[in-house]
């Protein structure tokens, strides 16, 4: 995931139905997350390394249950 200078390449999941996807990008070090819906609203912002651990965690399935 490449920046251009027109801003982050934003990437939907390969999971996304009926246009209900989320989107990431990488942009200045750190991973950007969205929701394709409405992309001028809020962008969640992690590290690399807080993205790294949270797909690791997602993949083995040690993630607590939400809220």
């Amino acid at each position: 995931m490449a920046e251009n200078s027109s801003g982050p390449a934003w990437h939907k999941s390969r999971y996304c139905s009926n246009n209900a996807c989320v989107e990431v990008a990488t942009a200045s070090g750190a991973v950007l997350v969205r929701d394709s819906k409405d992309p001028a609203d809020v962008q969640l912002r992690f590290s690399k390394a807080d993205w790294r651990a949270f797909v690791t965690d997602l993949r083995s399935g040690t993630l607590p249950p939400p809220c």
